[in-house]
């Protein structure tokens, strides 16, 4: 008897190969949870927004789920155009960094700042609530956009 090829699993996960890809950091929120009124209005949730060449991918941690969703929307979309019209703050782009390879965010409660942190890689910065997270990262772009000329002006 001729016995059936059974598939074997594959322990690794494939790879797309991606060229670029860049994370943008959204926050914003209403206290849907009593909790939730502690933190600062405007600033109660985060999310993360993934672009690469085929188009957008959106990590939401929501309260007892995750929700990872690509979007179906043409190539050439403004995603971050559309949150801000929406009246949500939006951080970007970042580009992610190698994994964090320490016992530190294993300590750290699951919330959706640590997703967006984890996104983030190595090289994101500490931040327990998203108003940590947002002044964090506005401080990181702020000190990346500074141009220091080789050259003194003449006078």
């Amino acid at each position: 008897m001729k016995q059936a090829s059974r598939k074997v699993p594959r322990l690794a996960p494939r790879r797309l190969a991606v060229d670029e890809q860049w994370v943008w950091i959204g926050f914003g929120g209403r206290a849907d949870r009593s909790w939730m009124r502690l933190l600062r209005p405007g600033f109660r949730h985060c999310f993360a927004v993934l672009q690469d060449e085929r188009g957008w991918t959106v990590v939401e941690p929501l309260s007892g789920r995750l929700l990872v969703a690509r979007l179906d929307v043409e190539p050439g979309f403004d995603l971050p155009a559309f949150y801000r019209r929406a009246g949500l703050s939006l951080l970007g782009p970042f580009e992610p960094g190698a994994p964090a390879c320490s016992f530190l965010p294993s300590l750290l409660p699951y919330s959706c700042v640590s997703v967006c942190r984890g996104l983030l890689g190595s090289g994101a910065p500490l931040a327990l609530t998203p108003r940590q997270l947002f002044r964090a990262l506005e401080k990181l772009l702020h000190n990346r956009n500074k141009v220091i000329d080789a050259e003194p002006a003449s006078r």
